[in-house]
């Protein structure tokens, strides 16, 4: 518990340092070196960057402790404890001005994430939560909706070019004939954090990489809401399906899910 109390100390303060790094890199947007990795997949030198910022902080921090990035090389530790990090989720909104993008660090032990961080540095806010210890947007608790009707808020989906169009086309269909509004921000991760603040009802993505959801997964679950359930270690290695709400609406989001993509 000491050891898991440094880690949510230390994640808090990197969060906020290499947040205040890529606000810098933001503000100059236009002038960023941009590479593709693939259809509606980029890169720039503010992702490469304050992921080494964050890997360098971590490393002094707790040399011991694994480390898996979107960008970098994973480095593998001795403790236990594996780092999952995405520097900036949300590059096509980052690269384009929006500010709709968030800095994320969970920490994994033993399959199950037990620290989640997602800052939102333009707007201030840090989004964290420790396994047990409840949910939090800068010191104020947080909480998903109580909400019990789809009607009465908005779903967040997701997209990727890692999946077939065909699924979110589905539940965009779904949802509609549900009563909800669907949203979409372009950053999973930050749509995570709106859903443990009671912001949006739910989000659902067939696929996301384990550095854009683990942290959101626990502190959706950590402000009283529901996850599918996935086993860390696993979404490190493939990923997986993302469906959480708050819950009194969860079984509905699940099923728009499963009807969506489980076909």
């Amino acid at each position: 518990m000491i050891d898991l109390a440094k880690r949510y100390t230390a994640a808090r303060r990197i969060a906020a340092e290499v947040g205040a790094m890529a606000v810098d890199y933001f503000q100059k947007w236009d002038r960023l070196t941009i590479d593709v990795k693939g259809h509606q997949d980029f890169v720039s030198e503010a992702d490469r960057n304050v992921e080494l910022a964050v890997r360098a902080a971590l490393a002094e921090a707790f040399p011991e402790d694994g480390i898996v990035g979107e960008e970098g090389a994973t480095t593998q530790g001795s403790s236990g404890f594996t780092w999952v990090i995405d520097p900036i989720d949300g590059t096509t909104n980052f690269i384009n001005g929006i500010p709709q993008w968030c800095v994320i660090l969970a920490c994994v032990y033993q399959g199950q994430t037990v620290i989640g961080v997602i800052h939102d540095p333009v707007h201030g806010e840090l989004h964290h939560a420790r396994r047990g210890g409840g949910a939090f947007c800068n010191d104020r608790p947080i909480s998903c909706s109580p909400k019990m009707s789809l009607r009465d808020g908005s779903l967040g989906v997701g997209f990727s070019g890692r999946t077939h169009t065909s699924g979110i086309k589905a539940l965009v269909t779904l949802a509609t004939d549900a009563g909800t509004m669907f949203w979409r921000n372009g950053s999973g991760g930050l749509s995570l954090a709106y859903v443990a603040t009671g912001r949006i009802l739910g989000y659902v993505e067939e696929h996301m990489n384990a550095w854009d959801f683990l942290a959101g997964h626990l502190i959706v679950s950590e402000a009283g809401g529901k996850v599918e359930p996935v086993n860390a270690d696993d979404a490190i290695a493939h990923g997986g399906r993302v469906v959480v709400a708050g819950a009194g609406v969860f079984d509905d989001v699940l099923a728009l899910a499963k009807s969506a993509y489980d076909r």
